[in-house]
């Protein structure tokens, strides 16, 4: 979010900051990648469909790849061996991006009391209710919270947007086939079969999963390590294996829900390099594809209820709420450090370029990981 602040609202104006706050607050309320959802929405907003369908493909492919490579890597070779140093600085360098995001929109939505204390019980109850579930229910109660107010009324007039219902109509139709073909191919014995479970499992994670990819995490375990070894089935995953991609991808850059390629891969590996090949690429497109049609169903009916006094109303806690997030996932990052004054410093760097300088964002990037490279 530190990223598409400095990138996408001050430096390239693609949206304004408070435009982007609305996304967020947005697909904070939907299943799904948030983050992916957020960056898709500022391509749509830019070009429409076409280009936020390219601006996820882009967004997704490094880390789907990179997970995907690992793996290759834990299936062929001892994974050991390979060396994260590279990484060294990119989560202590994550909790200054936070700390930049979470500073610039709370100077666009904390104006009064009523917003700062929504804003304090979010970060505490961010911090302390360790649920996914926490996410919609906060946004929720700060929505309702800020309608107690009669001061707000929408003071512009939109054009309402078209809503396309074929998107939720794709969105029930796969949700359906991939069920029905999955067990069908469970009590057929079909070839394959296995390829067409993963589609289904990864599609309703996409189509349920509130909080992020920390929130699929869990999930994803007992779907895939403790349930398989209780049925004693074939094709599952060790606890070391899943754990090992669940380390790796919060050192990598990209949406967390890129451990999907990888458990996809891992789950088909008794095929070869072709079950490798085609497990990363069903668990990517059956994740990813659930939370776009929803997105692109649902945007234009929220942009439409903005224009009603109780939504307009309620857009004010729902920002003050996603600014507490903010603020929590900070916290709870950094808490998960080992305390390094290392680390302290790298945050306090990071959060003061982004802050001063005119240094683009993916080269503060680069050079932290130039810099565990060197180290």
């Amino acid at each position: 979010m530190g990223m598409m602040l400095k990138t996408f609202a001050e430096k390239r104006k693609d949206v304004t900051e408070a435009e982007l706050m609305d996304f967020m607050s947005f697909c904070q309320m939907l299943p799904g990648p948030s983050s992916t959802q957020t960056i898709t929405l500022i391509g749509y907003k830019r070009g429409g469909v076409v280009l936020a369908l390219m601006t996820l493909l882009i967004w997704v492919l490094p880390a789907a790849a990179m997970m995907g490579g690992l793996a290759f890597l834990v299936h062929y070779f001892d994974i050991k061996a390979i060396q994260t140093n590279l990484f060294k600085f990119i989560q202590p360098m994550a909790v200054g991006f936070l700390m930049y995001a979470a500073y610039k929109a709370m100077r666009i939505s904390i104006k009064h009391k009523a917003t700062w204390m929504m804003m304090g019980v979010a970060l505490l109850a961010t911090i302390i209710i360790r649920s996914p579930w926490v996410f919609p229910a906060l946004i929720l109660a700060g929505g309702i919270v800020s309608n107690f107010s009669d001061k707000r009324i929408p003071d512009v007039y939109v054009k309402p947007k078209p809503v396309k219902w074929v998107n939720i109509w794709w969105f029930i139709i796969v949700f359906v086939i991939a069920g029905v073909l999955s067990e069908l191919a469970r009590i057929n014995h079909w070839p394959f079969a296995r390829g067409y479970n993963l589609f289904e499992n990864f599609y309703r994670f996409g189509s349920i999963v509130f909080g992020g990819g920390h929130a699929l995490i869990p999930m994803m375990y007992e779907q895939f390590v403790v349930r398989p070894e209780i049925l004693h089935l074939k094709d599952h995953l060790t606890s070391s294996e899943f754990l090992t991609g669940a380390g790796m991808v919060n050192a990598l850059p990209g949406p967390v829900f890129s451990i999907c390629t990888y458990v996809g891969a891992l789950s088909l590996s008794s095929y070869g390099w072709y079950g490798l090949l085609a497990g990363s690429l069903i668990a990517t497109a059956g994740v990813f594809l659930p939370s776009v049609l929803l997105l692109f169903f649902f945007f234009p009916i929220y942009h439409n209820l903005k224009q009603y006094t109780v939504i307009y109303r309620a857009l004010e806690g729902i920002h003050a709420v996603i600014v507490g997030i903010m603020w929590a996932s900070g916290a709870l990052l950094f808490h998960s450090l080992p305390f390094e004054w290392s680390n302290l410093i790298v945050i306090a760097i990071t959060f003061s370029l982004l802050m001063y300088s005119k240094i683009p964002a993916p080269l503060i990037v680069l050079g932290w990981l130039l810099l565990g490279w060197a180290l």
